[in-house]
């Protein structure tokens, strides 16, 4: 995968993680990935359809990590996840989704962005239903830790 494609999208998810969460993160390394297991208990699926391109970004969250960016953004802190966080789930991966497309849309790279959807549960799956590699970049949180994944047809 393309760093000046993936760039974005690590930029993205830091920046709404800093404005709307007040989170700081620390990046990991980037791994390839192999199997469909979630790497956290909650995690954002978004799809995306270009002209020369498709892919979907998957925003992985360790459940004491989304209980405090719940708690952080609303003020709420839920006792586990609830519709609420996981609505706050859809809503966080649509913004750092629509982030990359601004930054991409100026390289002259052009998506369509579909609806998030999100999964739940110990040891669930991402089906990212694109044919190509993927990619996971951890990222380290005092609280826990959220796990960028991706996977596109290029």
């Amino acid at each position: 995968m393309n760093a000046e494609f993936i760039n974005p999208f690590i930029s993205a998810l830091l920046n709404v993680m800093t404005t709307m969460a007040q989170t700081e993160l620390t990046p990991g390394k980037p791994q390839k990935k192999s199997d469909d297991k979630a790497r956290g208990d909650v995690s954002g699926l978004i799809g995306m359809v270009g002209d020369n391109i498709q892919g979907s970004l998957s925003i992985s969250f360790e459940e004491s990590l989304v209980l405090e960016i719940m708690h952080k953004m609303l003020g709420e802190k839920p006792d586990s996840v609830n519709s609420e966080v996981k609505d706050m789930v859809g809503e966080i991966t649509n913004m750092i989704c629509g982030g990359a497309k601004n930054e991409l849309d100026q390289k002259g790279i052009d998506f369509g962005m579909a609806t998030p959807m999100v999964v739940s549960g110990k040891d669930h799956t991402i089906d990212h239903q694109v044919d190509g590699k993927k990619m996971v970049m951890p990222f380290a949180h005092e609280t826990g830790n959220l796990y960028l994944e991706m996977c596109f047809n290029k």
